[in-house]
């Protein structure tokens, strides 16, 4: 397996491990949750501009360039699931443009936040290679195709069960966003900080 195939696999199964990247997996949701299919370049520019932040901040915190408390990341990534997810429960069910706008806000700004959860295992990982460009690239092209599926597969029950079996589109978003700010509250209290 070559270098990048390896990071590349790694980005990948960074999200689609259920069991250590759930966290990952219910931020991407939250942020679709307000969507539906036809709304699939939105969503793609949505999960780019995580993609984006996460690479950024990822990067940074591998070059020890900003240097942020682990457990002050441990408590901040279930924070910014909370606060997406709660934000969906008051907004209307019809995604207008402002709504999409602050959704690619919170999207960039929280990848920030998230990138800096996974560097302290890419630092042990890259050890003391001299460039890290092509893994990071190899990486975040990883992350972005496994969020690719993640979002696929959740549009996908969401098309089944709101357009074919014409579940309310309200109540969908509610039940989703309520579930995941009820899991993101129990996140942050095992991982308050002070």
């Amino acid at each position: 397996m070559s270098e990048f195939q390896l990071y590349f696999t790694l980005g990948k199964d960074h999200i689609l491990d259920y069991a250590n990247g759930y966290d990952h997996t219910l931020f991407v949701v939250a942020l679709c949750a307000l969507y539906q299919m036809r709304d699939w370049k939105k969503l793609l520019i949505l999960i780019t501009a995580f993609t984006i932040g996460h690479s950024i901040t990822l990067a940074l915190a591998t070059l020890k360039i900003i240097v942020v408390s682990r457990n002050l990341i441990e408590f901040l990534i279930p924070l910014t699931i909370f606060i997406t997810a709660f934000s969906n429960i008051f907004r209307r069910t019809e995604v207008s443009d402002r709504t999409t706008y602050i959704n690619y806000g919170y999207a960039l700004l929280f990848g920030l936040i998230h990138g800096m959860g996974f560097s302290n295992y890419l630092q042990t990982i890259l050890g003391k290679n001299k460039s890290i460009a092509q893994p990071l690239f190899a990486f975040n092209l990883g992350l972005e195709v496994g969020q690719i599926i993640v979002v696929s597969v959740f549009m996908i029950i969401s098309f089944i069960l709101v357009d074919l079996f014409t579940l309310n589109r309200r109540d969908w978003k509610l039940v989703i966003s309520s579930a995941i700010a009820g899991i993101a509250l129990i996140l942050m209290k095992n991982t308050y900080p002070w």
